[in-house]
């Protein structure tokens, strides 16, 4: 890989001219908002949580991004690269960004095509540890052609090239504060990933992890009539009832996300007349990761890791199809989600060209095939119910993150697992822990010392290329790494990592359709995971709150310099 920065002289500093705006910067006063999962880094190249990448959102940004209909708009950049205006090559092997001139950072400096080259850099170092390593995928080299002219090459014809530097999960980090951050140091970096410097709207004045976030609007920010808010509070914890009641009952809080409680009650605190629920459908699934490898505290350091061997009773296929096939998954659906909630078969439930039918056999629960699949398969019923073979019970220890919905649906699948001979141990972790980035935690979703744990993800922007490399072998956490990575499964497969590769060299749209169907239907049918609800995102805010636009396919937090207060 080849990092080059060939600066061709400073460019002259052009001034940015605002765009006329509703009122200077910092006249509405300050903004509050809860992400009842806190925050525990402001570094997403260190956190795959969403609360994490949202929170950062507000202070660092990508060259382009994706608005609430899922468009791609330039955000750093004059305008998006095509073959038609010259920015991505004919053969499609590089793409070239021209950064909008005038760019600052938030203490002052300015804002550069050097800092993007370092930000690969940082993501790309051969000792790994980059959450959003797959975003980079293809990458042979950036460079500096100048100040303001960034070329990606890749190894091989690109199609779809706006992976790296795209969307919430890519953002541009500060070269000059990184420096000394690359490798295996990057995590010792706390002042940097508390306190990052940002083109955004707001710069961090005080970080307490998995707590409360203060920020300031950034006095360096491109368009000189915004932010509107002077500063934001952006605090971390509780529940996600108690956050929506302090948007919608006490009217405590501006702003309220993923408001993952009884659609019921929800609509009960509406009535309130504070402020209104506000919803969009993206990529988010519910799903269980099924840990394909052996998460017994005996295995030490070698615990839920390849190297510790296979899961002793989760690798049997069938015991995962009797599992999904256990599972209502409408009643999960109706019960914790409402209207913002549809049984899925798929990790990959959107755009609708991606959608498989292929796996709709889940869609039925069915009690007795579940038992039957179990009893061909020699899983017999002991004395107290529970299934065992070779001196095997099939008793899992189901982890999630604390929340009420997800406490209801641990119960739910329980009740229908003891029905099929499965004991099941509930366990529920702190959000703030569990999606959290500490090292030390023997609790984070990545390390997986667990059987099957459950939680909700999806991909920013449409195209799923860099979301579907995620179960690559390489994508695998473990102690090497410093557990980052998205394939939380184990799963390796080099018939998947082959069509992983192969979509990198598809051009056509219907073909990558259909490779992606292939790679969703390879992971549901190996069980490597289950999917239960394609969740639409659900938050709240406030009545005086303006120019909120639900966006479930960046940062929902993606547009807020344009929030403002209504008079």
């Amino acid at each position: 890989m080849k990092f080059k920065t060939a600066l061709l002289g400073a460019a002259a500093a052009v001034a940015l001219t605002p765009l006329a705006a509703q009122a200077e910067r910092g006249s509405d006063g300050h903004l509050n908002i809860i992400y009842w999962q806190a925050a525990s880094i402001l570094n997403p190249f260190l956190s795959g949580g969403t609360k994490d990448t949202e929170a950062a959102s507000m202070v660092i940004e990508p060259l382009a991004r994706y608005d609430e209909n899922g468009n791609m708009l330039p955000w750093l950049v004059e305008e998006i690269p095509t073959v038609a205006n010259g920015g991505v090559a004919e053969d499609l092997t590089s793409i070239t960004w021209k950064l909008l001139p005038g760019i600052k950072w938030s203490d002052g400096t300015d804002f550069t095509a050097h800092d993007v080259v370092f930000t690969a850099e940082y993501c790309m170092h051969p000792e790994g540890g980059c959450q959003q390593e797959t975003k980079f995928d293809g990458v042979q080299s950036v460079e500096a052609l100048d100040d303001l002219t960034v070329k990606v090459t890749f190894t091989t014809p690109k199609p779809f090239p706006y992976s790296a530097f795209v969307g919430v999960e890519s953002p541009i980090i500060q070269a000059a504060q990184f420096a000394d951050c690359l490798g295996a140091k990057a995590p010792e970096c706390t002042a940097a990933n508390f306190g990052p410097h940002g083109t955004g709207p707001f710069r961090v004045t005080e970080f307490k992890a998995n707590d409360v976030i203060s920020l300031e609007a950034n006095p360096h920010y491109r368009d000189a009539a915004k932010p509107a808010f002077a500063t934001v509070t952006f605090k971390g914890g509780g529940d996600a009832a108690a956050a929506a009641r302090a948007v919608l009952e006490t009217g405590e809080f501006d702003y309220a996300w993923n408001l993952q409680i009884d659609p019921t009650i929800l609509a009960q605190m509406a009535q309130a007349g504070r402020g209104q629920v506000v919803s969009s459908f993206g990529t988010s699934v519910e799903r269980l990761m099924v840990n394909l490898s052996n998460p017994d505290p005996a295995l030490g350091d070698k615990r839920s890791t390849l190297e510790g061997g296979p899961h002793p009773y989760l690798t049997d296929p069938a015991v995962r199809r009797a599992l999904s096939l256990a599972i209502d998954r409408g009643i999960v659906s109706e019960v914790g989600y409402g209207a913002a909630g549809k049984p899925t078969c798929n990790v990959l439930p959107a755009p609708a060209i991606y959608a498989s039918t292929a796996n709709d056999e889940c869609l039925t629960q069915d009690i007795a095939m579940a038992n039957q699949i179990l009893d061909e398969a020699g899983w017999v019923k002991g004395g107290d119910g529970i299934r065992a073979k070779d001196g095997v019970r099939l008793s899992i220890l189901y982890q999630t993150s604390t929340n009420a919905v997800r406490q209801d649906t641990q119960a739910l699948l329980k009740a229908w697992w003891a029905e099929i001979g499965v004991e099941t141990e509930l366990k529920n972790i702190d959000a703030g822990v569990f999606f959290g980035g500490d090292q030390s935690s023997p609790d984070t979703y990545q390390k997986l010392f667990a059987d099957i744990e459950m939680y909700t993800n999806n991909f920013a922007g449409t195209d799923p290329e860099a979301y579907m490399g995620n179960w690559a072998c390489d994508e695998i956490p473990m102690p090497s790494n410093n557990w980052l990575g998205s394939n939380m499964p184990r799963y390796c497969d080099p018939a998947y990592d082959a069509l992983v590769a192969k979509m990198a060299q598809t051009a056509a749209l219907e073909e990558r359709a259909v490779i992606a169907k292939e790679m969703n239907d390879m992971l549901m049918q190996a069980g490597a995971m289950i999917p239960l609800v394609h969740r639409g995102d659900v938050s709240a805010h406030s009545n005086t709150l303006e120019g909120v636009r639900m966006n479930s396919w960046d940062s929902e937090l993606w547009n807020i310099a344009d929030w403002t207060r209504a008079n």
